[in-house]
């Protein structure tokens, strides 16, 4: 067979990159790999490693290349189960076995089986060479060095039959990636200093819910790559891999105004309404109306002609519905319609990087104008280390932003009466806050509302009643006869009834 032309690593002309047979991870990367070099993906056992290799393979079949996967440690039934469960198929991929199918071996046979333990390591090396030259493939993958490790018995050795496998590699113009289960005791650092490029994979066992698992890229030589970590899911089909949300690189025009509420009242404490590309907390007790008025925006974007995503991680479709019936909103229309697009997170099963990457789609693939995120604090519980939490809100409403989208969020205060805790302080990342709150009067539990902060624009300040009726959110005039509603502790000093005729409803 005739070799292919040598590549000339020394010229200056940019080479094309080549696909990783992932999305994600090629926009990590900003576009891909450089061809022609050694790339290493390590990690423990079960993080992905096979899985995202095949991947790649079957990238270069599509682009209608010769393939080849060495394999040490996995044999060809198991990675065959692989590609069945991801509904692939192995046809195109060359498999070179280098472990036993069967006790005894005929030695006429064609030499394509062997155990590791049973020859000299110089001979395995031989082995690989020779099968790469007979295949002559532009994508090689190696699974694994950890077999090579153990046959070397020394770093000095292992080192170098590494390095005899990268040259021979790049005299080839094949594209190499080798597997590491980091079986080592000790983080073999000389094997990232000979590679051109090092992806770690990573699995989290956290205390609540499903495991974890993440990706980062430790170096790329010639490279501008995505620092930091990104998460990642085993799905059918593959890695599906979340870059890490940088607001920075999505800047987009949109007209700017005010987005009416639906609600008039409402939208003059506001000084006019809340603008796109800026985000409002609402914030307050369990139960409150802080959903109601969430609910409220999201109708009135519909009847618009808007989209918007509401995303719910603490309470069923069901009770939203039953809620918007109460209010006499006509939610159950706008979702069938699409122009409300409910989905229902359960916080121990998505990670933060899969909830962004969704809030993304909504937005660039279904237009959302109107992102609705019910509540922070069940958003909170997903994160397995809340310290990052005000760092990922932020790239997140940044984007929003940039991108003209309104959002609104909903943040439950801990107590119903009384001096209130908040579980996190986001305030400053918000544009506008509205303070919801109980207060009793007579002998009853009343609803007060107050715009608290607007960074765009005036607003009123002052304190409003109001009731969750079957006509939707009602307010009443300002509260000017009160004194210490937000410490708990409201006085009267009126002489005339100041409050609102009952007309709420239970359970909003």
């Amino acid at each position: 067979m005739i070799d292919k032309p040598e590549t000339n690593q020394d010229s200056d002309e940019e080479v094309p990159r080549i696909s990783t047979g992932s999305e994600g991870l090629n926009d990590i990367l900003g576009g891909g790999l450089d061809p022609n070099r050694m790339y290493l993906y390590e990690g423990s056992p079960g993080s992905g490693k096979t899985t995202i290799a095949l991947q790649f393979l079957l990238e270069g079949v599509r682009q209608g290349e010769r393939v080849l996967y060495i394999a040490l440690s996995e044999t060809l039934a198991e990675l065959t189960l692989v590609a069945k469960r991801h509904g692939w198929s192995l046809d195109g991929i060359e498999v070179f076995e280098l472990v036993p199918r069967e006790v005894t071996l005929d030695p006429e046979q064609e030499l394509t089986v062997f155990h590791p333990a049973e020859i000299e390591l110089s001979e395995t090396t031989k082995l690989v060479f020779d099968r790469i030259d007979a295949s002559n493939p532009s994508r090689v993958v190696f699974d694994s060095l950890s077999e090579l490790r153990l046959l070397a018995q020394s770093h000095l050795r292992y080192r170098r039959q590494v390095l005899a496998l990268k040259h021979f590699i790049s005299s080839r113009s094949c594209t190499l990636i080798v597997l590491d289960d980091l079986s080592s005791h000790e983080t073999d650092i000389q094997l990232h200093s000979i590679a051109h490029g090092v992806v770690l994979l990573e699995q989290i066992a956290i205390e609540y819910g499903a495991e974890r698992r993440r990706l980062r890229v430790v170096k790329m030589r010639g490279i501008q790559f995505r620092g930091g970590y990104h998460d990642f899911t085993i799905k059918r089909g593959g890695l599906e891999i979340y870059p890490r949300l940088v607001a920075a690189e999505h800047h987009a025009s949109f007209d700017t105004g005010f987005v009416p509420s639906g609600n008039a009242d409402l939208d003059r404490m506001l000084g006019g309404g809340l603008e796109r590309g800026t985000n409002a907390l609402l914030i307050g007790a369990a139960g409150v109306g802080k959903s109601s008025v969430a609910l409220t925006y999201a109708i009135a974007a519909a009847e618009r002609g808007e989209t918007c995503a509401f995303f719910a991680f603490d309470e069923g479709r069901g009770t939203l519905e039953a809620r918007a019936r109460t209010l006499g909103l006509p939610l159950r229309a706008a979702m069938e319609n699409g122009r409300i697009r409910y989905q229902q997170i359960d916080p121990a099963e998505l990670s933060p990087g899969e909830f962004a990457a969704t809030v993304r789609r909504s937005v660039e693939v279904n237009g959302a104008r109107l992102v609705v995120i019910d509540s922070l604090n069940g958003y909170l519980n997903a994160m397995p280390d809340g310290r990052f939490l005000i760092l990922q809100m932020h790239e997140l409403l940044t984007y929003l932003g940039q991108r003209g989208v309104l959002t609104i969020l909903v943040l439950a205060q801990h107590g119903l009466v009384g001096p209130m805790e908040t579980p996190l302080d986001i305030s400053y990342l918000s544009d506008a806050v509205l303070m919801v709150r109980y207060f009793e009067y007579a002998g009853n539990v009343r609803r007060m509302l107050s715009v608290v902060k607007k960074r765009s624009g005036s607003h009123e300040h002052s304190i409003r009643e109001f009731q969750l009726t079957s006509q939707g959110v009602t307010l009443g005039p300002p509260l000017t006869d009160f004194s210490g509603i937000f410490s708990g502790t409201p006085r009267y000093t009126g002489d005339s009834k100041p409050l609102m005729k009952e007309g709420s409803v239970d359970g909003a």
